[in-house]
């Protein structure tokens, strides 16, 4: 049974060794040139402003959790383009009652104002 397993181990063991020796080589041979520049923090090539404990409206998680669940709903529609001929009128049909629903949904978001930022 042991055999079986063997190379999943031997696997996991190379990678912690790669991840484990990669860090402590990383420290051994790189330079340790600490700058102001290099100890500030980075935002997209902005000079950082406020703090890191600032509070976000709620509009931002419901804007991102429409994001995903939009998002996720595009992806459904991949196996059904590649199963497209097979599926025929039935799987046409069928993918139009799921648009038209991810439609209204879409409409009431938008009549409730949640992708609104003011």
């Amino acid at each position: 049974m042991l055999e079986s397993y063997l190379p999943i181990l031997v696997l996991i063991g190379i990678a912690l060794a790669f991840a484990v020796g990669s860090t402590v080589m990383s420290g051994i041979v790189g330079q340790k040139k600490p700058s102001v520049v290099k100890l500030a923090p980075y935002e997209c090539g902005m000079p950082p402003v406020g703090t890191a404990r600032e509070r976000f409206s709620v509009k931002f998680y419901i804007v991102a959790m429409l994001f995903i669940l939009f998002d996720i709903e595009a992806v459904f529609l991949y196996p059904w383009a590649v199963m497209f001929k097979r599926l025929g009128v039935f799987g046409f049909a069928e993918m139009g009652v799921v648009i038209l629903i991810l439609l209204f949904g879409y409409v009431y978001v938008c009549k409730k104002g949640a992708l609104e930022w003011e």
